[in-house]
């Protein structure tokens, strides 16, 4: 599909995706410089490498973060099959800037827009929501400044705020953003997905909320802040850290579970990263040893190498050797997939070890929970009475 053919949408992206037309189009801004440099030294990878490209109203974050004001983060998980490692970076991420920054995080599952978009049932479903849990506590993320919200386990706040949210989107709005819905579960769940960028603020008062997503998610962002915009809720339109995809292993393009594409699955054990990568990741390099020692490699267009660019290899003076290398003919394909089958294979087995120590689940994520305060808080500041059977 020609680059001037693509699809990109929070339910399919297809096609060779102009990043720059593609932030133009969404009416997104880029991420400048001087903004990089705004982020707590020595920076991460995924913003000094424009992994991270564009974004919406970050400076207000960026100086609450600075200043030592309230700021939250707030970035989530459709839970519709097991984690891989394009599913994860955006909380380690995350977890970067709570840790440099003290923010808040709200990590959202939203286990019900699944069941409307993909074919399974509600039973596998949960599964999935079980498992990726056990993934995004494996995390480590700080429990006091950490909230994990399940759409469907706390249906007694996130309802009542997207019932009151849903009044102010209007249908119309919904198919020219999304296209025209399956179902009337999608044509609501926009509302849902404003609940969740929105309940820091519901839950603390006012302040900045930046939201790191993949660049397809970006409609949710753009409904949430007209919905932020009305006079009768006292937030903060939410910013957003728009992401590039990280590639699959045949191809720069979105890493899925969803197609026939393989992915590195965050349950991967270093045998199987080590042959997905040398059976299946693209290369950019040459025909033969011979071709390639003569010509070089291109590693713009090489998986392996992008996998280490992006997320793997944190010193950039690395990078720019194995790039250089690569340019060179000196570092040949299969030895750069071993540099970063390594890499990848260490940060798994660590994430996993981590993952093996937890308890169960249920005690674990007690305390990541909406406490019943905080849960009263969002549903006041949304208009809603602290007890609405009381009131009858």
């Amino acid at each position: 599909m020609p680059a001037e053919n693509f699809t990109v949408t929070p339910y399919a992206v297809e096609g060779d995706v102009d990043y720059d037309r593609l932030r133009d189009q969404f009416g997104a801004d880029r991420l400048t410089h001087e903004q990089k440099t705004r982020f707590p030294d020595p920076g991460h990878p995924l913003v000094r490498r424009d992994v991270f490209y564009a974004e919406r109203d970050i400076d207000s974050f960026l100086e609450a973060a600075n200043g030592g004001k309230a700021h939250s983060i707030v970035t989530g998980r459709g839970p519709s099959g097991p984690m891989h490692i394009g599913h994860i970076f955006p909380f380690y991420f995350a977890k970067y800037l709570q840790e440099q920054t003290g923010a808040l995080v709200y990590i959202p599952l939203s286990d019900d827009e699944k069941h409307f978009v993909k074919e399974k049932s509600l039973d596998e479903i949960s599964d999935y929501t079980r498992q990726n849990l056990r993934d995004l506590l494996a995390v480590g993320f700080d429990p006091d400044r950490t909230r994990i919200i399940v759409d469907t386990a706390d249906a007694d706040v996130v309802y009542p705020l997207a019932a009151s949210f849903a009044k102010e989107v209007t249908q119309s709005t919904v198919d020219a953003t999304y296209g025209e819905p399956e179902n009337i579960g999608l044509s609501f769940y926009p509302a849902v997905q404003a609940t969740h960028l929105l309940l820091p603020q519901l839950v603390d008062g006012r302040h900045p909320t930046l939201v790191p997503i993949a660049v397809d998610q970006d409609p949710h962002v753009r409904v949430c802040r007209d919905i932020a915009a009305k006079q009768r809720y006292d937030v903060a339109k939410p910013g957003a850290l728009l992401s590039k995809f990280l590639p699959s292993l045949d191809g720069p393009g979105k890493m899925s579970t969803s197609d026939d594409a393989p992915s590195i699955l965050l349950s991967d054990d270093r045998e199987t990263v080590v042959d997905k990568i040398h059976t299946y990741a693209y290369s950019g390099g040459q025909a033969s040893i011979e071709e390639h020692r003569a010509k070089g490699g291109d590693p713009e267009v090489d998986v392996a190498y992008l996998f280490l660019y992006y997320f793997f290899e944190e010193s950039d003076e690395r990078i720019e050797q194995l790039a250089a290398a690569y340019r060179e003919g000196t570092l040949l394909s299969g030895e750069l997939k071993e540099v970063a089958a390594e890499r990848i294979a260490d940060f798994l087995a660590d994430h996993q070890e981590r993952r093996a120590a937890l308890g169960s689940l249920e005690e674990e994520l007690s305390g990541y929970r909406l406490t019943e305060a905080e849960r009263q808080s969002a549903r006041r500041r949304a208009g809603y009475p602290d007890n609405a059977l009381s009131q009858q």
